[in-house]
């Protein structure tokens, strides 16, 4: 009986659905049948999602009531939670600006003890070995102005006069052997990596320098809080805190 059916099964072919005829091309491919059962579903589920709510809905008691109600608003079709106004006490305001400004004095000695590490590291030598300051050599002759010249007088080769630092003699040139890197591509690099250096020093320097200007602040606002009558004699800047004058009540 099994063979007979699996021979039966052999011979039928399987259904195929006819295209979209050539006059109605127009509109588009011709939905089948396995489309059809995909948009079905879909609207099906759909409709048993709105009959869910729509029961909920009348099942609701009009009397409930969740504290959402009143602490959410509407914005751009979202219910957003309204933000509590925190009221903090005048000795609650001290307290915090004591710890900030603990917190902004601790960052700014770990800056600053950063920017010693990198003075020291890099001797402060300029990033190009470029000369900033003039040397000035004094003649007794105008011939000797016209006849000076400088890799004679500093003792040294043509090549090495340009340097502002580790510019060795002729007799240690031809005495001592030569550390460190020799090649113009160690060179180019060791001044590459010298210049990325020079680059975070400056930016530590002015951080260091902004948390200094940020503590000042903080700390008058707090004094403020201990004074009643105040004139602001200059306004706050970006690099310095206000001045106020404070009034004093004489007795009579």
């Amino acid at each position: 009986m099994s063979s007979f059916r699996k021979a039966l099964k052999s011979k039928q072919r399987d259904h195929k659905e006819r295209s979209q005829p050539g006059f109605r091309k127009h509109l588009g491919l011709l939905e089948k049948k396995k489309d059809y059962k995909l948009r079905a579903d879909d609207y099906h589920r759909k409709q048993k999602t709105l009959n869910a709510l729509r029961k909920k809905a009348l099942d609701k008691n009009p009397d409930e009531f969740y504290y959402k109600m009143i602490n959410t608003q509407l914005k751009d079709g979202k219910h957003v939670i309204k933000q509590k106004e925190e009221e903090m006490t005048e000795e609650q305001k001290k307290i915090m600006r004591t710890q900030d400004i603990g917190y902004v004095e601790m960052k700014r000695v770990a800056e600053s003890k950063k920017i010693e590490r990198l003075k020291s590291e890099l001797h402060l030598l300029d990033v190009e070995s470029k000369q900033k300051n003039s040397h000035v050599f004094f003649v007794d002759t105008k011939k000797e102005v016209e006849d000076f010249n400088l890799a004679t007088h500093l003792n040294t080769v043509p090549e090495l006069v340009n340097r502002a630092y580790n510019r060795p003699t002729l007799d240690t040139l031809m005495n001592k052997s030569i550390l460190g890197a020799v090649t113009p591509k160690n060179i180019e690099k060791l001044a590459k990596q010298r210049k990325v250096r020079y680059a975070e020093l400056s930016q530590r320097i002015d951080r260091e320098k902004k948390m200094f200007v940020i503590s000042q602040k903080i700390q008058t606002r707090k004094d403020l809080q201990d004074k009643n009558k105040k004139v602001k004699v200059k306004n706050e800047t970006s690099t310095a805190p206000a001045i106020y004058k404070f009034e004093t009540k004489r007795k009579r």
